[in-house]
């Protein structure tokens, strides 16, 4: 993984950021696969509870990073997320991508890149543009057809918007308080659907 220019980000901001398996391969082929990103993911963010001994990796601050809302598809993830600081955004993926590539390549007996040499970063803009993020992040699963509603992917921050899991990997407070309750985001992710399938309005989120 390529490392990026660090002056690209800077401390307050939101980003969409995603990358994709290495010539559109798989990158998570089952469930272990998933559980294995997302604790490596954990433990970087600094919000690992339990023993953590068989992964070799250093946490930043739990202050540094922000994790809003994220999708982990088999070939591809997305992350919304804010750099709380001065550490930037690119620092922690180079961590919990070079992790995962070393798990990947060991158990696949895989050579080579396991990611994209370069992940994409958006900075988002506005409150409106944050809120359709996390609609068309947590509808992925629905629009690759992977599943029939959102809710039923396991490996998305979506269960935890609407009240059916309770994490601490994300922080989805600025997006729930833009709406009355769970039930009215759960609503507006319902209803933005056809706009996201039809690429309408978020269309330049989409994953090229």
């Amino acid at each position: 993984m390529r490392r990026r220019d660090y002056k690209e980000f800077a401390p307050g901001v939101s980003y969409h950021i995603y990358n994709r398996g290495n010539g559109k391969m798989d990158i998570f082929r089952d469930e272990q696969d998933y559980l294995n990103f997302l604790r490596r993911l954990r433990i970087a963010l600094g919000k690992s509870q339990g023993a953590t001994s068989s992964i070799r990796l250093t946490p930043f601050d739990p202050s540094f990073f922000s994790l809003i809302a994220y999708c982990l598809m088999p070939n591809h993830f997305h992350f919304q997320i804010k750099q709380c600081g001065e550490v930037p955004l690119g620092k922690l993926l180079l961590k919990v991508c070079t992790s995962y590539s070393m798990y990947f390549n060991k158990k696949y007996d895989h050579v080579g890149h396991v990611f994209q040499d370069q992940f994409k970063a958006v900075p988002i803009q506005t409150d409106g543009q944050a809120i359709a993020l996390s609609a068309y992040i947590h509808q992925n699963p629905k629009v690759a057809r992977f599943a029939d509603a959102p809710e039923q992917w396991a490996y998305s921050s979506y269960q935890d918007y609407i009240g059916s899991r309770h994490g601490n990997l994300i922080d989805p407070s600025f997006i729930l308080t833009q709406f009355t309750d769970r039930k009215a985001y759960k609503a507006f992710v319902d209803e933005s659907f056809e706009d996201i399938l039809e690429y309408k309005n978020i269309g330049k989120l989409i994953l090229d």
